[in-house]
């Protein structure tokens, strides 16, 4: 004998309600390239961003509970190759001069500045002018970055022959490379100002082995890069940025991690319009 189940008018309400939940209750997931850039951005081994932008993400999500990121892990080189792919929507920290501009994006107004900077061992007699003429040194760099010595280059077949660039994938371990003291390795590194803070409050004893040049390689204006045709234009993200800069947090962790937020921060912006780079 065949049992049929009967609902009542209230049980059949609840199956609608438990199996399709309204769109309008769906968070927005936005998955977001992250790569080694100390101390900006890392994926640690839980597949978290760490540093500034896990802070930073955090925040977003909090004030925002319709917001879901998922972090996509890629490196500096390979960027480029996985945001084609459509592996990831948005990058944050981003300068509009790394590849991005002739891209199907949307770009931000500058959310944070920094500077890369030139680092050498502290030697009797060496100063400023050591800097003069990067290209006659062997200059320890980051496979994937760009400096402007080099015309924002990053391939580094290219580069090695060029220049006499000695690539690593850890600015710890070039500062390594300048304390050795072995110039045919490396005389000098690229790096940028928030990643020297950081490490010489962890070894201050290291403070006074370095010098460091005076004139930057460049300054940093770092953005939010947000694919066209994705779920949230860069703009959208920026504005989102406003509340927690108003109350103060955005700059307190900035500052936290030796960075500096872009003199009048922010800037309201109408949501459908997105900033020339």
């Amino acid at each position: 004998m065949t049992i049929r189940k009967r609902f009542t008018i209230p049980a059949v309400l609840a199956l609608l309600v438990l199996g399709w939940a309204p769109a309008s209750s769906a968070k927005t997931v936005i998955t977001v390239g992250v790569y080694y850039f100390p101390p900006i951005a890392e994926v640690d081994r839980h597949q978290h961003a760490t540093y500034l932008l896990g802070d930073l993400l955090h925040q977003i999500e909090a004030t925002n509970p319709n917001i879901d990121f998922r972090i996509v892990y890629t490196s500096p080189k390979r960027r480029y190759l996985d945001f084609e792919a459509g592996l990831y929507d948005v990058i944050f920290f981003e300068s509009a001069d790394w590849g991005w501009r002739d891209r199907n994006v949307t770009i931000s107004p500058p959310i944070m500045i920094d500077e890369e900077l030139y680092v050498a061992l502290k030697k009797p007699g060496r100063g400023q002018s050591f800097f003069d003429d990067i290209a006659s040194h062997r200059v320890a760099a980051l496979s994937g970055y760009h400096y402007r010595f080099s015309n924002f280059k990053i391939d580094t077949k290219q580069l090695e022959k060029e220049f006499n660039i000695e690539f690593s994938d850890s600015h710890s371990r070039n500062l390594q490379l300048i304390m050795a003291d072995r110039p045919s390795v490396a005389d000098i590194a690229a790096t940028n100002r928030a990643y020297l803070r950081t490490y010489f409050s962890e070894h201050p004893q290291s403070r006074d082995l370095f010098l460091i040049s005076e004139k930057p390689d460049y300054q940093l204006e770092l953005r939010i890069i947000a694919r066209k045709d994705g779920p949230v234009s860069a703009n959208d993200l920026y504005n989102m940025l406003i509340p927690i800069s108003e109350d103060g947090t955005y700059r307190s962790l900035a500052e936290k991690w030796g960075l500096e937020v872009p003199p009048g921060f922010p800037v309201k912006l109408p949501v459908s319009q997105e900033s020339a780079p």
